[in-house]
């Protein structure tokens, strides 16, 4: 019998900290308990019933794992491995078991999960809901892409396995659904085998934006890339960057001094954010002079450097709650992808020309898509970029861009968005109505809701 904590009205927000609201939350340990939330908290339609979402550890940036007055599952204590079959190279999982957990105990055995996020501290089902992507996804991929079967709790109760064999519209439909067409409850994930839990980095610095784009050519024989660029940087600096590329790191191309425990992940830093930062402490002046120092820290060209796993992938995680930098009103990452060159540039100049501060821009190549309706990645160059919310000119900035990225046949990420017009979401993900069709069979009533559903009319 399930011991599940008692529910509790809780103030939810995305990573962003943007749009708090109020839902009862819910703590389900088994499939069982997930069944009986369901079949509690769903109503009629028409009987005033908030629905249901689930969430994982809250790393969407906007209001995709919030429910107003509603109830969200929270999924993280179905945390388990529950199969490693290291002859197949898949492993069966909960969908609240982390990345940053499961890195911990696949790695001293060889493996690691195929796509990461710039974060650790996502759920499996979140990364499915999300179809993330990574530093990989020109060679490898989304996550999606490596999911061979999905355990799902459907609105009605009832739970069902599905593939991309069995019932491949309801798969497809659920990888990148943002949790509304089931709550996964479990996985089974294709593993990537590595041989330690170390990378060897090659960094390149670049004055300007056609130095990047052609240092990222060069990365392209590495399985890993990405570049930081400074958007705030203007006349022949405008765009200048650095570039890191990585593949995993044999045990023998390591110090001998780290050898013996190559397959751990290591400790983390134990640093933390204050609980609280001035509302001026990220200001144009300050994120200006962040983004001077970490140019010129950075080496010229530098080739194979051993680096920590999580150092490489996982920069931000060396510091717990580092949204909190950003003050009580949070911030707004915007990430979009673009089919080809001349989009980005035009993209960045609009950017760069607004000068809004933003010391996190992350720029990379995206290979083909998958076959989800709603999933992000597809063939291209992705920009995304963290700006203090409330920044004077940003809501103008970002609806501009919205309407460029359209025209130039891009897409918004759904999983970072907080702020984006409902009637743009059709031209950004021309299937939605392949997906919603998926959708209003398995959900007819929308008893799976969020925030961002209601916001969006998804």
């Amino acid at each position: 019998m399930s011991s599940e904590p008692e529910p509790d009205h809780e103030l939810l927000t995305g990573w962003g900290r943007t749009a708090p609201s109020n839902a009862l939350v819910e703590h389900p340990r088994t499939v069982e308990d997930v069944v009986k939330h369901l079949a509690t908290h769903v109503g009629d339609a028409g009987d005033g019933d908030r629905g249901v979402v689930a969430r994982g550890l809250g790393r969407s940036y906007g209001d995709t794992a919030q429910n107003a007055g509603g109830v969200v599952l929270d999924l993280t204590s179905m945390n388990r491995l529950l199969r490693l079959d290291h002859d197949a190279g898949t492993m069966r999982v909960e969908a609240g078991a982390s990345i940053d957990a499961l890195a911990r105990l696949l790695l001293p055995q060889g493996w690691f999960v195929p796509v990461t996020p710039g974060t650790r501290y996502v759920t499996i089902g979140g990364a499915i809901a999300a179809d993330v992507h990574g530093k990989n996804h020109h060679h490898g991929g989304s996550f999606g892409s490596y999911v061979e079967s999905l355990q799902i709790a459907l609105a009605d109760g009832s739970v069902r396995e599905v593939s991309p064999t069995d019932d491949a519209e309801l798969f497809w439909a659920t990888v990148g659904g943002l949790g509304l067409t089931g709550v996964i409850v479990e996985a089974t994930v294709r593993l990537l085998r590595v041989p330690s839990a170390w990378m060897l980095v090659t960094t390149e610095r670049s004055k300007d934006l056609d130095g990047v784009l052609a240092a990222l050519d060069r990365a392209d024989r590495h399985p890993y890339s990405v570049a930081w660029i400074d958007l705030l940087a203007k006349g022949s600096s405008a765009g200048r960057g650095v570039v890191t590329s990585a593949d995993h790191a044999p045990v023998d191309a390591l110090p001998a001094r780290v050898r013996a425990t190559a397959g751990e992940l290591g400790r983390s830093s134990g640093l933390s954010a204050p609980g609280w930062a001035p509302p001026a402490l990220l200001n144009r002046l300050s994120i200006a002079a962040f983004n001077e120092a970490w140019y010129r820290k950075a080496p010229r060209h530098r080739t194979d450097q051993p680096q920590r796993l999580g150092t490489y992938f996982h920069p931000l995680d060396g510091v717990a709650g580092w949204n909190r930098l950003y003050g009580r009103r949070g911030l707004v990452q915007y990430q979009c992808v673009v089919p080809d060159e001349a989009g980005l540039r035009r993209v960045l100049d609009r950017v760069q020309a607004s000068q809004v501060p933003s010391f996190l821009a992350v720029l990379k190549r995206f290979g083909p898509g998958n076959e989800a309706p709603l999933s992000f990645p597809r063939t291209g160059w992705t920009l995304a970029f963290d700006v203090p919310a409330g920044t004077h000119g940003l809501a103008a900035l970002l609806d501009d861009l919205d309407e460029l990225v359209a025209s130039l046949a891009g897409s918004v990420y759904l999983a970072k968005d907080s702020r984006m017009r409902p009637a743009l979401v059709p031209v950004f993900y021309p299937r939605l109505r392949e997906w919603q069709g998926v959708r209003e069979r398995v959900d007819p009533q929308r008893r799976l809701v969020s925030d961002q559903s209601r916001r969006l009319s998804l």
